[in-house]
This record gives structure tokens, sequence and C-alpha cells, in this order.
């Protein structure tokens, strides 16, 4: 493993190259380029505050609302995207998978790192809806770059397992639709852990998105913080979710090269 690990930080350049060509390749062809990164997310958390402020009476109070949401559906946007373009991170690339000697955790990297930077365009969007509304960060801002490193770590270990079970098992890539439909629900993206029943509090310590959810608020919204025990739990899954994706990864790759 330390080796395979070597061999990943030898080729950072080779995934710099590859992040910066998915940005590339993807806004290819459009006028508004990378700012469709941040239109998407902006405009499902518009209409999701029309719809809990004008048109049903929401549980959730904290004002101002659009930037408690922004601070949840931007995160889960990033997750989102990683989880089902995972599926096919490496069956799209499978010529260079085959033909290429560079580290094949690399195509799953490149996944993550992309949608990071596409999470990162979308903060000057966010620090300007907080100006707007004057809704100022506090002395729990440090929990910022906490949730991201905890999400960067979860998602990362998510998709090396997701990755070569969907080249063995195709119908993985509709299921992960449903299963994200499902967890998005589950996560406190459109209310906050504060509205949550206590006799609850077991089943989201099994979301690592849960913790990190409450870490971005938290920097905005003290009251929202339920405690660190939650982050806490994110934090020991997240690494678990690394280990054993990494683990799985390098179980099926031989199975997966055969596969493809």
């Amino acid at each position: 493993m330390r080796e395979r690990l070597r061999a990943v930080l030898d080729d950072r350049k080779v995934l710099r190259l590859l992040i910066i060509r998915d940005l590339k390749v993807k806004y290819a062809g459009t006028y508004l380029g990378w700012l469709w990164s941040v239109i998407d997310p902006l405009l499902m958390s518009l209409v999701y505050w029309f719809v809990f402020t004008k048109i049903f009476n929401r549980l959730e109070k904290t004002e101002p609302y659009i930037v408690f949401l922004l601070l949840g559906v931007l995160p889960w946007h990033w997750a989102s995207s990683v989880m089902n373009t995972a599926t096919g991170a490496i069956s799209s690339q499978k010529r260079l998978v085959r033909s290429t000697r560079i580290p094949r955790e690399i195509w799953i990297l490149r996944v993550v790192g992309s949608k990071y930077l596409e999470f990162l365009f979308t903060i000057p969007v966010l620090i300007v809806v907080m100006l707007i509304f004057r809704a100022w960060p506090n002395a729990y801002t440090f929990t910022v770059p906490l949730a991201m490193l905890l999400q960067a770590m979860f998602l990362t270990g998510a998709a090396l397992a997701i990755a070569p079970i969907a080249v063995m098992v195709p119908d993985l890539e509709r299921l992960m639709r449903i299963i994200m439909r499902v967890l998005f629900y589950l996560t406190p993206v459109l209310y906050g852990m504060g509205n949550v029943s206590e006799k609850l509090y077991p089943l989201y310590a099994l979301n690592p998105l849960a913790g990190q959810m409450d870490l971005y608020r938290a920097a905005v919204f003290p009251e929202q913080f339920v405690g660190w025990w939650l982050p806490a739990s994110s934090a020991v899954l997240s690494v678990a979710w690394l280990i054993g994706g990494y683990l799985i990864f390098v179980r099926l790759e031989r199975s997966v090269l055969k596969e493809l």
C-alpha cells in the first residue's frame, strides 16, 4: 500500500492535468463556463427557499433561511456529484485505464478533485449572499475547513469503493441515483439537526454527511450545533470509509481489468 500511495504522489502532476481536462471538457462550448457549477445548486436553493417559506410552513425557523440552505445544498451537491460520477469513473475511461501505466487510483481521485473545485467555485456566491443578509461567521469558523477535510476523506473512500463495483455490477449506476435521493432526505440539508428527534440521533450518527453538515452550519448558526459527538462519529466513519474503500479498490483491481 505504501508503494501504491508513493506512486500516486509521484504522478500528482498527471492527476492535476486530468482534473483540469475534466473541467475544460465539461464546460467546453458553453457561454457561462464554470458558472454553471454555481447556477445549478443556487437555483435549487432558491426553489427550496420559495417552497418552504412561501408555500409550506417549515419546521426550520433559522434565519436567514437562504444562507442556511446554501450551507447544506452546496456541500450536498459536491457529495452527490462525486457519488453519481464515480459509477462511471473507470468504465468511461476504460481504454486509458488499460493502456496507461499511471496508478489507477488517479482515475477516481480526479472525480473527487474536479467536483471539489466546482464546490470551491460556489464559495464566493455563498459569501456574497451572507453579506447581503448580514449573516456573519462566528468563533466556529474553523469548523468549515474541518468539514471539508472530513468530506473529502469520506467521498474519496466511497468513490474508490463504488468505481470498481460499478464495473462488475452495471446496475449500480441506477441504484446509486435512488440511494442518493433517499440519502438526501436522511441528511440535514433542508433542515438542521435541531429539528431531529433525539431518538433518531443513532441513525444520523451512521451518516458521515450529517456531522459534516453540522460543522458547515456551525460557522454561521452555532445554535444549530448539537455537539461534538456527531462530528466525532463523522470523523471515525470518514476514516473507515477511506481505508475500506481503498482496500476494496485494491482487492477488485485485477477483476476490473479483466472485465474491461
